[in-house]
């Protein structure tokens, strides 16, 4: 398979709402250019780019897919994104390995969620922006009405450069505005009369857009009030080149009305890896340029990962510069390892065709990997270079998980880290307070798929529940016990007594542990143990089953045997008397309190605000950005797990929060009472 020039390279990115077509799009556009011998359809489940069998089961994407098309001269490389909110990581992740993100929104919704969390999501990353009007044979599909909703709710002030002839059921075909020809029919003609108004109008935005870009053209424009065709190109791609400019495009994926003109266009306004071949990077840990070329260093970046049951791991990877070939030595970054490299083909959705090599500018998808997984760079060995690292959102839904069957157990561990390096944005850590597995996500959806890819993919039948809340306890009075363990049950007894003074700590201090022991009351050899049993007894937990902390206790009397007594004595001694002083001492429980910036539209400011308040959080602050308003408050985290589901309840999807751990403090005595009831008295 022939190799392209980086100028020849287009790389881009379909993101936006579940709904909006991008699938059904990239479909069409592999059978237009022959690439594939039928056009997929959702709803039959045959697309090539969503073959996962959970997919086909949803209709719908839930993770990244890649396909490459050859138009003419030139090879187009397209990344299918997921537009569900659960699975946005694989939309960030994706952006970093394109030049241009194509955000798609269907013609006749209006301002999907999805379209809105895309945008968000998308601000500050290295590729360029273009929007795609799709679905514009829908009725109430309007394209100028969109553009105007985009800038009224983002900001985005798109630039027309296809534009429709006809509306709704009567949309037959697209006017470029640069080249000044409509494209109906398989081919460029002259602008039928009834799109011309609309074409004076497109060019006369795009000319003022373009030349706002460049202060030369800017003095031709406002010298001539208009630019030539050769100028308005040229400072387009340039624009579009730096950013400055998000083109807007229309077509109907379903009738394949516009999308001939849409590949053309890729082709002749889009940037090309050569047009962005000036990279920043991470050098010795600092920011750096890299020059990417085909003979030059070897920097590529795994944007996805995924687990193929035929063919094993797969790293989805572009190519930034130098070539990769099989047996190369490569170096991985983030995990300080070596790797090889071993097959490497290109995707349209499963099915690939060999690769040679994969040059700067291409991307491809390299097999068995060992080490290298997504959000990963790989380089050459002993190389300083690294991908910049990327910002993904904070999880803000929590499950436990355990495996049904014991047996299950050493299985599930290995199951899990498989199916999460699918998805970065999902992760999971043993709880080492509550000694819970804890899959943290950005939504129910995403955790339970991964509850089902377990069962489906590795046999392992696996419980969610909602995590136990890491409380403490501590005290805030204090008391001064005494304890006497004494066993005699023939041969040699058991014989420890200690006297401990137990007072709190300031929040946050820990355990301070004082021996005041003189003249030998308790030898020295056997207060080791005593701290040892305090430790233990603390981790345990005294009056509801979790860590004690802020106390210290002071041991300064005590007695012993000189046969009798040993250091497992004194540490029963310890925790009997560490455990009745404790509870003379006004115990309490602490809760985690964690610091949460909930990011939401203007209009649903009152009932977030309502809603804070129900659920025990303060609120700290509030700053508007935009039409949106970041509410920073506190909250306990017990509260915290259900948030999710219930903000985007209030805000109809709209909301978004991040949480950070910051403190803890005194959980209210009446939820505290049943707690500890429930410890004290477990169920038969």
């Amino acid at each position: 398979m022939r190799n392209y020039a980086m100028k020849n390279i287009r790389n881009v990115a379909l993101v936006g709402s579940s709904n909006a077509g991008k699938t059904s799009l990239i479909e069409q556009m592999l059978f237009n250019a022959k690439m594939t011998t039928r056009v997929g359809k959702i709803n039959d489940g045959n697309t090539a780019l969503d073959f996962d069998a959970d997919e086909i089961e949803r209709k719908m994407s839930l993770m990244t897919s890649i396909a490459y098309l050859d138009w003419k001269d030139y090879r187009i490389n397209l990344a299918d994104s997921p537009g569900y909110s659960d699975f946005v990581g694989d939309q960030i992740a994706v952006a970093q390995a394109v030049e241009t993100v194509m955000i798609v929104t269907n013609a006749a919704a209006g301002f999907e969620v999805g379209l809105e969390k895309s945008i968000d999501l998308l601000e500050g990353t290295r590729a360029s922006k273009a929007v795609i009007v799709n679905k514009m044979d829908l009725e109430n599909a309007d394209y100028f009405k969109v553009l105007d909703i985009l800038k009224e709710n983002s900001g985005i002030s798109c630039a027309p450069i296809l534009i429709p002839i006809g509306k709704e059921s009567t949309f037959k075909g697209v006017v470029d505005v640069v080249k000044g020809k409509a494209f109906m029919d398989g081919k460029y003609s002259d602008i039928p009369a009834e799109a011309k108004d609309d074409f004076e109008n497109a060019k006369a935005i795009l000319m003022e857009s373009v030349a706002e870009t460049d202060e030369d053209l800017l003095n031709i424009y406002l010298e001539n009030m208009e630019l030539s065709n050769e100028d308005l190109q040229k400072g387009l791609q340039k624009a579009l080149v730096e950013g400055l400019i998000i083109p807007a495009f229309c077509c109907s994926a379903t009738t394949n009305v516009g999308v001939e003109a849409l590949i053309e266009a890729i082709i002749e306004y889009l940037p090309s890896p050569e047009s962005k071949k000036n990279v920043k990077i991470m050098k010795d840990e600092k920011e750096a340029n890299l020059i990417c070329t085909p003979d030059g260093e070897v920097y590529a970046y795994a944007f996805k990962s995924l687990v193929d049951p035929n063919m094993g791991e797969i790293a989805y990877v572009r190519v930034f510069s130098g070539t990769i070939k099989s047996g190369l030595d490569i170096y991985v970054p983030e995990k300080d390892s070596k790797d090889k490299v071993s097959s490497m083909y290109y995707f349209i959705g499963k099915n690939r065709s060999d690769a040679n090599e994969l040059r700067a500018g291409e991307i491809g998808g390299l097999v068995k990997l060992k080490i290298a997984k997504g959000l990963n760079t790989i380089v050459s060995q002993g190389s300083k270079i690294s991908h910049p690292l990327v910002k993904l959102p904070t999880p803000v839904y929590w499950q436990a998980i355990r495996a049904v069957n014991q047996n299950d157990e050493d299985k599930i561990g290995q199951a899990l880290a498989k199916l999460l390096s699918e998805d970065p944005t999902i992760n999971s850590n043993i709880n080492t307070e509550t000694h819970e597995n804890v899959i943290a996500g950005i939504g129910e959806q995403q955790v339970t798929l991964i509850q089902k890819r377990l069962r489906s993919r590795y046999k392992v039948e696996a419980d969610l529940k909602s995590p136990r809340i890491p409380y403490k306890e501590t005290i805030t009075g204090k008391s001064d016990h005494k304890y006497r363990h004494k066993k005699q049950s023939g041969g040699k007894g058991q014989y420890g007594e200690v006297y401990f003074r137990i007072s709190p700590l300031e929040r946050g201090e820990g355990f301070k542990f004082v021996n005041s022991i003189v003249g030998g009351t308790i030898p020295s050899n056997f207060i080791p143990a005593i701290e040892k049993g305090l430790n233990e007894t603390m981790e345990k937990g005294i009056i509801a089953g979790y860590n004690v902390v802020d106390i210290c206790v002071d041991v300064y009397f005590g007695s012993y045997h000189d046969v009798d007594s040993s250091e497992m004595a004194f540490k029963l001694a310890t925790a009997m008397c560490l455990k009745e002083g404790f509870r003379l001492a006004k115990p309490i429980l602490l809760e985690p309190i964690y610091i949460v910036d909930i990011i939401i539209p203007n209009e649903y400011l009152g009932d977030v605000m309502g809603d804070i308040s129900t659920r025990r959080g303060k609120i700290q602050g509030m700053e508007q950005i935009g039409k949106k308003q970041i509410l920073k408050a506190t909250m306990p985290l017990a509260e915290m797990f259900g948030y999710f589901p219930n903000l985007k309840s209030l805000t109809q999807g709209r909301g978004l929060f991040e949480q950070k751990f910051s403190h803890y403090e005194k959980l209210p005595e009446e939820l505290a009472k049943g707690i500890i009831e429930a410890y004290q008295s477990p169920e038969e």
